[in-house]
């Protein structure tokens, strides 16, 4: 992420966040949404994922990074204090699936590359 956490940011831009950042990680997970029923304003926008474990969470994207803040859709009633700087990171730590699936990816890019 390139901005700061002091600097709010308009609502439509954290709605295009959160765009790129399901579209960087779907292959990866059962599921991820924008939360409607959590409201999203100038300083972060809601993620409701499902792992391939499936392990539910709500998840803040903020200029801070990305932080759960609850074990359930659309329920940010459980904030944890870590942050992560990457969706990636925040995957790898609680989706081993994500790992082998990312990976599997990798090598198939990987593998792609190679044969053109």
């Amino acid at each position: 992420m390139a901005f700061s956490s002091e600097e709010p940011l308009s609502e439509e831009h954290w709605k295009e966040e959160a765009s790129s950042v399901i579209n960087d990680i779907k292959d990866h997970v059962k599921d991820v949404h924008v939360s409607q029923k959590l409201k999203s304003n100038n300083k972060f926008i809601y993620l409701n994922l499902t792992t391939e474990e499936e392990e539910n969470f709500c998840i803040e994207l903020s200029g801070a990074g990305f932080r759960i803040v609850g074990n359930t859709f659309d329920d940010d009633s459980q904030p944890r204090t870590k942050i992560y700087e990457t969706p990636y990171s925040l995957l790898d730590e609680i989706s081993p699936k994500y790992r082998e699936s990312f990976g599997t990816s990798l090598v198939n890019k990987l593998k792609a590359l190679q044969n053109t």
